[in-house]
């Protein structure tokens, strides 16, 4: 249905503008309400302005113009409008055709102001946005797909670096790489999910906060690196939900089965290699064993110290 519009005006308006401007929004679909248009002879004017035209509007238009502000019939009619605001929410939209003082009902009110009576083209269009409710706004895109990742809460890191971080860790503990790429990881579709330069920066950050260590390069590339046993514990105890049971399982298996072998244990966990040299490393700095490691990646577990029996206990 056509939003019916109440056009307010001072009759000294009608033929430099109003009736062409009325005759622009019928041709555009709104119901323009007009006084020329709707009384006939011996209708009664306050029975046709203010019980059919104004009642019935969705909005008013109001022509301000340097006759206008002065006529009483358009103070009615605003006074009219202002109160349907309140009570129906009826917009009003001032049309500012001269130089001339603004109603103060009106100063709070964003108006149109029409510079050109003979040449008002885009006034008419946002005129008619405006009416129809329709907003030249463009409409709200996808967020980056890195803010879309859940995440868990590491204290000390934006979402950005913890973005960075949970990846490189995954896929460390699924590769088990000691060196990562991130020219490579955060490439997918062959585009970086990671601005470039907030990509430089969190790695940064996170090499200065000891959760990963940078090989430095001469230019303007990225530098590869690693996670420190910092950065994978940190990632671990906040996305590893099993964690401390499997330390715990870890440690049983050494002490009381006597694994002496990386390899075992990760055979009889059934966890990747990473994870469980991570979990040996952390014992071996915390000083409850030592470790002994080969080229091809095996690590051999001695001096098991009696403290590492007893969180068993």
């Amino acid at each position: 249905m056509a939003p019916k519009v109440f056009v307010s005006h001072a009759s000294e308006d009608k033929e430099r503008f109003v009736l062409g401007f009325a005759e622009k929004l019928r041709q555009n679909g709104v119901d323009a309400w007009l006084d020329k248009w709707e009384m006939l002879p011996g209708d009664s004017l306050v029975e046709k302005i203010f019980e059919e035209g104004l009642k019935e509007a969705q909005a008013v238009i109001v022509v301000l113009s340097s006759y206008s502000i002065s006529k009483p019939w358009v103070k009615e009619e605003l006074n009219t409008s202002i109160v349907n605001k309140i009570s129906n929410g009826t917009k009003i939209i001032p049309v500012v055709i001269d130089q001339c003082d603004i109603p103060e009902s009106l100063k709070s009110t964003v108006w149109e102001r029409v510079q050109d009576t003979n040449n008002y083209q885009d006034n008419l269009d946002r005129i008619i946005a405006s009416v129809f409710g329709h907003s030249t706004k463009p409409s709200l895109g996808s967020p980056p797909s890195y803010t879309q990742h859940a995440l868990a809460d590491i204290p000390g890191l934006t979402q950005i670096d913890n973005l960075v971080l949970k990846k490189s860790c995954d896929y460390d503990l699924e590769n088990n790489a000691h060196i990562i790429n991130p020219g490579k990881l955060f490439i997918e579709n062959d585009k970086l999910i990671v601005p470039e330069n907030e990509l430089k920066d969190s790695l940064e950050m996170l090499d200065r906060n000891g959760f990963v260590k940078l090989s430095r390069t001469i230019g303007e590339g990225f530098s590869h690196y690693q996670i420190t046993t910092h950065g994978m514990e940190s990632y671990l105890n906040a996305y590893l939900t099993e964690y401390q049971s499997l330390i715990r399982d870890v440690i049983s298996l050494i002490v009381n089965k006597d694994m002496k072998l990386n390899a075992k244990i990760i055979e009889e966990t059934n966890c990747s290699q990473r994870l469980i040299d991570h979990i040996l490393d952390l014992l071996d700095i915390n000083g409850h064993l030592d470790l002994s490691k080969t080229v091809g990646g095996g690590v051999h577990i001695y001096n098991v110290s009696p403290a590492l029996r007893r969180m068993l206990a």
